[in-house]
């Protein structure tokens, strides 16, 4: 995944600079959270792109460059949202194979069981555990990236976590 270098020839747009080094800087970070998302790096893949394309287009548009991330995470997730209630997926058949795993991040066991355990959460929960636990957002900052009130987080959060106790409870039995 590399952006256009077409600045740099000039015959590009005049932004083509500047989302060049965001899009240096932030691609894998986007990546990373599409897959604890989705769980499967291909579909992260996918997300990812289809997102920096939209953030492409709109970038022009954008007056405060200093909530790009913000601005990009809530295109990962809603973009993530949008196919997950595609019908394509869920004629999908879902597998007990874990996602493999790249040589990037640890191949620890914790580590499996968690991506392990996220893919069997629903699409909103994980979402919001996602951005709680591993991105580390506030409850009102998860909110305003979710478009939905604070209570909404908090149940969405709850219930996730349960899911997750559950599905580690089961495993190590």
């Amino acid at each position: 995944m590399t952006p256009s270098r077409s600045s740099k020839t000039g015959t590009g747009s005049p932004w083509d600079g500047e989302f060049a080094r965001y899009f240096d800087e932030r691609a894998h970070n986007l990546r990373a959270t599409a897959y604890l998302l989705c769980g499967d790096w291909h579909q992260a893949e996918d997300i990812t792109q289809a997102a920096l394309l939209k953030l492409y287009l709109a970038w022009p548009r954008l007056s405060r460059h200093d909530a790009l991330d913000g601005y990009a995470r809530k295109i990962v997730l809603r973009t993530f949202l949008s196919e997950h209630r595609r019908v394509w997926r869920k004629r999908e058949k879902l597998t007990d194979a874990l996602p493999d795993v790249p040589a990037e991040i640890s191949g620890t066991e914790q580590e499996m069981l968690v991506r392990h355990a996220l893919s069997g959460i629903a699409p909103k929960q994980r979402a919001v555990l996602v951005l709680r636990y591993f991105e580390d957002l506030s409850v009102e900052e998860t909110a305003t990236a979710l478009g939905c009130s604070t209570g909404n987080v908090k149940s969405q959060g709850a219930r996730g976590l349960a899911t997750l106790r559950k599905t580690a409870r089961s495993a190590f039995q």
